[in-house]
């Protein structure tokens, strides 16, 4: 790694407040890599080789089973993925792949676990993103278990206008197939799904939604802290 790279990931709260004799030997073994779009950086039931922190840009985690395949999750800054295998030196429970051009920190797993039992506050880092991650999980399966598929998706798009500013209008990250996925919908529910959304000012011109009647919006979707935050 460049040493100009250092300050950025030394600023990552996994990072942050551990003692700089392990940061440094951390990484003086890592990688931060620059991916295009599109390349598979881990596939699922191989060896969890290194943590990957996607720095700049985002990454999709995504499984296959039976000649399906499902859209897990998306990984943006500054986010880590795949620290339960890590720590477990268990196999990959999913693929990853790179949405667009991204930044990747890419860290040897035997180098996590050796910094894992050595430096306590990296141990607490570590406890407290797989409590992140937990509680995100939880949420998740709270979204998909009780509501409708178009509950499911209005807020959603609330979530992402109050993370995109708020201005009246949306810009999704990736496509509306990946954003079904997510959903727990096949494309043609979540075509159905904008459609009932209509009456209530959803407006869909490409990549860019178009919220003009908030208040109805927010009646129809009634967002739940307990669900919706993922901020806490």
């Amino acid at each position: 790694m460049r040493p100009t790279d250092l300050p950025i990931v030394r600023e990552l709260n996994l990072f942050s407040e551990m003692a700089e004799v392990n940061f440094q030997s951390m990484m003086e073994a890592s990688y931060l890599q620059t991916f295009p779009a599109h390349v598979e950086l881990i596939r699922e039931g191989d060896p969890a080789d290194f943590l990957y922190i996607v720095v700049e840009g985002s990454v999709e985690l995504f499984a296959k089973s039976n000649g399906r395949e499902a859209t897990m999750g998306n990984v943006r800054p500054v986010g880590a993925f795949i620290l339960a295998a890590v720590l477990k030196d268990a196999v990959y429970l999913m693929s990853a792949r790179t949405s667009e051009k991204s930044r990747v920190l890419m860290i040897p797993s035997q180098n996590v676990r050796e910094a894992f039992e050595t430096d306590d506050a990296f141990t607490r880092s570590i406890v407290v993103q797989l409590a992140n991650c937990y509680r995100g999980v939880v949420k998740e399966y709270k979204d998909l278990k009780l509501r409708t598929a178009v509950e499911r998706l209005a807020n959603r798009l609330l979530r992402y206008h109050k993370n995109q500013g708020a201005n009246g209008s949306i810009e999704l990250h990736h496509d509306k197939r990946k954003l079904a996925s997510l959903l727990g919908m096949t494309p043609e529910n979540l075509s159905r799904a904008f459609n009932t959304l209509k009456p209530y000012g959803v407006q869909v011109d490409g990549s860019k939604i178009h919220l003009n009647d908030l208040s109805a919006l927010e009646t129809l979707a009634k967002p739940n802290e307990l669900i919706d935050n993922h901020q806490t």
